[in-house]
């Protein structure tokens, strides 16, 4: 070994102990003669002096003195003591440093294109493109060393459960199934192309068949899709599945495997049973399937108080067969006016037409650009509904049902950040339940699965499947932390009958559907179990328990936003020959 010791291991019991150190050169400081470095690796940091009287080398001070930040060295000395008045409590190893006899040049640096420091302003796709540098940081190895305990505590946790890790294919074929695949052409078979795996949905369903009664992966998921800060087309989920169970038997599971996170990666413990919502109640209540409970500001529904306002907003919005719903914001007054249109242009970027808003004042007077039009009884509907009082500002938003209460969800959200609502340290898991199994969808004229079309309807809406899909509920479940959806799962339909008749319900045609999803049907007709499961989000995962803000701090090599990764620059044209033998030619070429 070139070391004997890592950089952040060494103590004052060391002391007068011969030791070998490899790391890089994070800081250097010469002071009349004497120069000090810190060396860093992965472990920690650790002070190196060189002293000609005590080195013995006047070349070793030299090249001490000169070495560049980030160069890779080796060095050997003795640990001694730092001197009184030196020490630094902040550092593990801040009562020690070596006195350097040897130095070595393992790999010689240019000057960073970033600082590695614990803090820097560096655009994000600097840091991604320089990726190897910005992991040095102490910050980002954290955050590395955080995600493989979390990966650990979680194979743990479901091997001493039965559960075997399966890997399952990462080249399969294109099934509709949500978002679009990534296409792989086949050379063997020109013209075909397998699909990259948006999740192993399909495959964990044929485990459960094949017997294997409890499976669990750690399984790379891709998804050509839209990007977003939570979203990465290359993504990594807890992947699991169950059979004979049901959807009592995965919650109460993945709530242990949570709490044993929460307690081991941040030393909280969270209150168990998590508490349940209906989506419908999420949705009326919050705006959002996916409610932050660590701060209340509810929802509240005032249609009826106002549908035969004369402000044409409210009027008009009713008669269409809309809703007013509506949020009282706590001394929201003295949010200043462009704090108010940022939570104007939230609910437009979130599908709303804007807010309108009031500023409560003593004795019931109110203000605001709406408020000269509210000239009946509805600015003491308001109050009286809202138990308004002197300081508050209340949001409301008047539009279809579904576009009205999201739009109030994200401003509900927004407006805990800008009035500083949300308490640190504060952990709210919860599930939300009672999913629709279908959605309308406009632009195609037809209804989509809300989850995927492998999700189990509830047994007592089974008669509405044909003649009311919108009404029927879904056997599936959503895992929320803190406001951010940590993953869904469902119980899966088990009975090829019942799968072919929602296939037809979604729009999806006998043959298509044998084409498709044949191998699954013939999988389901040998005796499938029962068989449920969920799917976990690592990254978003990690991202919370890390306290980070985005999934991209988490990930060693993320991609931008427009999926490209500035550190390979992929993705990349390839060599015509290439494109020849897989029988590919780019529009507008001969």
């Amino acid at each position: 070994m070139l070391r004997t010791h890592t950089a952040g291991e060494l103590r004052i019991e060391h002391e007068g102990e011969e030791v070998a150190l490899c790391g890089w050169v994070s800081s250097r400081r010469d002071h009349k003669g004497t120069v000090f470095v810190d060396l860093r690796d992965r472990y920690g940091l650790t002070q190196l002096v060189f002293r000609r009287g005590e080195a013995g080398d006047a070349l070793v001070v030299e090249r001490g003195s000169v070495l560049p930040l980030e160069t890779c060295i080796r060095v050997t000395g003795v640990v001694s003591p730092r001197p009184e008045g030196l020490r630094n409590p902040r550092l593990p190893t801040g009562d020690i440093e070596v006195l350097v006899r040897e130095l070595e040049v393992l790999g010689p640096a240019r000057t960073p294109p970033l600082d590695i420091e614990d803090e820097i302003e560096a655009a994000d796709e600097m840091r991604m493109r320089y990726r190897y540098l910005d992991l040095r940081r102490r910050p980002m190895a954290r955050i590395l060393a955080k995600r493989h305990l979390v990966s650990r505590i979680i194979r743990a946790h479901l091997e001493a459960r039965d559960f075997l890790e399966v890997e399952t294919p990462l080249l399969t074929r294109s099934t509709p199934e949500g978002a679009r695949d990534y296409l792989v052409p086949s050379r063997e078979r020109k013209g075909r192309f397998y699909a990259l795996p948006q999740s192993p949905q399909i495959f964990k369903q044929i485990l459960m068949v094949a017997g294997v009664d409890r499976y669990y992966q750690l399984a790379r998921c891709f998804r050509d899709e839209d990007l977003r800060a939570d979203r990465q087309p290359e993504f990594t989920q807890l992947d699991l599945e169950m059979s004979f169970v049901s959807e009592e038997d995965v919650m109460e599971l993945v709530e242990g495997l949570l709490a044993e996170l929460l307690r081991e990666v941040r030393g909280v413990e969270v209150a168990r049973p998590f508490p349940r919502l209906s989506y419908r109640e999420a949705m009326l209540r919050y705006g959002s399937d996916k409610p932050d409970l660590r701060y209340d500001l509810p929802l509240r529904d005032v249609t009826e108080g106002l549908s035969s306002s004369g402000f044409r907003v409210f009027s008009a919005a009713v008669e269409s067969g809309g809703r007013i719903r509506g949020i009282r914001l706590e001394g929201g007054a003295a949010l200043s006016r462009r704090e108010i249109e940022g939570l104007e242009e939230t609910a437009r970027e979130n599908g709303g037409r804007g807010l309108v808003w009031l500023k409560v004042a003593a004795g019931g007077e109110v203000s605001g650009p709406a408020a000269k039009f509210l000239t009946g009884g509805e600015i003491p509907f308001l109050l009286r509904e809202f138990e308004a009082e002197a300081g508050d500002l209340l949001l409301l938003a008047a539009d279809r049902e579904q576009v009205a209460a999201e739009a109030l969800g994200a401003v509900r959200a927004a407006a805990a950040r800008v009035r500083s609502l949300i308490p640190a340290e504060t952990w709210r898991p919860l599930w939300v339940v009672d999913f629709p199994l279908v959605e309308w969808n406009e632009e195609e004229g037809r209804f989509d699965p809300r989850h995927h079309p492998f999700t189990a309807p509830r047994p007592e809406d089974l008669d509405l499947l044909e003649s009311d899909p919108a009404a029927v509920r879904a056997r599936a479940y959503d895992l929320v932390l803190n406001g951010v959806e940590l993953g869904g799962g469902s119980i899966r339909i088990h009975r090829p009958d019942l799968q072919e008749r929602v296939f037809r319900g979604i729009g999806i045609p006998e043959a298509e559907a044998r084409d498709k999803f044949g191998f699954l049907l013939d999988a389901l007709s040998y005796g499938a179990p029962p068989h449920g499961g969920i799917a976990v989000g690592l990254d978003r995962l990690v991202m919370l328990l890390a306290g980070v803000g985005s999934i991209r701090e988490v990930i060693p090599f993320p991609k931008t936003t427009t999926a490209a990764c500035p550190l390979s620059g992929a993705p990349a044209e390839v060599s015509p020959r290439q494109l020849e033998e897989l029988g590919i030619r780019l529009a507008g070429e001969e």
